[in-house]
């Protein structure tokens, strides 16, 4: 499959990323207003979130997934139907 070129996908999604990057920045104003998250674990999956966002080239999609993602439990069992 060939990549969409990158004035295309722009021209496509432009919009939609810009509306998902102001609701993005009005929930961490929110979070900022009310205080005392500097310690919330939920909080630093945040910022490394938007870290991935800034510095990781074509991998961003999949380190935002394992950021926010529980690592691998290889004794983890398989829920029994009821």
């Amino acid at each position: 499959m060939t990549p969409m070129p990158a004035g295309q996908v722009l021209d496509n999604y432009f919009l939609e990323a810009r509306a998902r990057l102001l609701d993005l920045a009005a929930i961490l104003d929110r979070i900022d207003r009310g205080g005392g998250a500097a310690d919330d674990p939920r909080r630093a999956k945040l910022a490394a979130g938007l870290d991935a966002l800034l510095s990781v080239a074509g991998e961003r999609a999949e380190k935002v997934q394992e950021i926010f993602s529980l690592p691998y439990d290889e004794g983890w069992q398989r829920p029994k139907p009821r």
